[in-house]
């Protein structure tokens, strides 16, 4: 099993990310909440890993610390709830946000994440209460892996459009919810977390 890898950022497509360890390139997915969080391409960053072996695949998914991945493998635990829905769901919602939704038992927060409605936002509530109360007392969220904000690219508003599409949204809604954000010179990774609330 591959537990954590450390090296250099490469690229950053959301979902998808290739880090350069020791001239090996690893190819990962990721969860938004873990691309809010990453350093400039071509700085250097430590990425928490669960590996999934598939008979056609091997696929490896990365996220900033060890409370996001935990959070991951309880929900592809779940029924019905697949590696996909699972990014999916720590794309639309925080670590926190979701543990708060489940002890509230508020199914539109969970229905704002594509491909949930409202049957599955009620299964996910009943399996998943009780398995946070262990987090309960965890204070905010992780810790961001630099400081600082890389520039915003070019084309940064493409790539946020493009991000939201490979979460699930149309494209129609994903081109409008980035382009009501009207403040210039956002990185990709904060249009996108714009939108998100946005469309929240």
């Amino acid at each position: 099993m591959i537990g954590r890898l450390t090296g250099i950022l490469l690229e950053k497509q959301p979902p998808h990310i290739l880090l350069d360890v020791n001239g090996v390139g690893y190819e990962v997915e990721a969860p938004m909440s873990t691309f809010y969080r990453l350093p400039a391409a071509g700085e250097k960053a430590t990425l928490h890993t669960h590996l999934v072996v598939r008979e056609d695949a091997q696929l490896l998914y990365a996220f900033a610390d060890k409370r996001d991945r935990q959070l991951f493998r309880e929900l592809i635990r779940l029924n019905g709830v697949g590696p996909k829905l699972a990014l999916s769901l720590m794309s639309g919602l925080e670590v926190d946000e979701l543990i708060a939704a489940v002890q509230a038992e508020d199914t539109s927060a969970l229905t704002r994440v594509p491909g949930v409605g409202k049957k599955t936002a009620e299964r996910l509530l009943v399996e998943l209460k009780g398995k946070f109360s262990a987090w309960e007392t965890s204070a905010g969220g992780a810790v961001p892996l630099v400081k600082g904000a890389a520039a915003a690219p070019a084309s940064s508003s493409a790539d946020a459009v493009s991000a939201l599409i490979a979460l699930g949204y149309k494209p129609q809604e994903a081109s409008r919810a980035v382009n009501a954000i009207k403040e210039d010179g956002l990185s990709s990774e904060e249009l996108i977390r714009r939108a998100l609330k946005g469309m929240g």
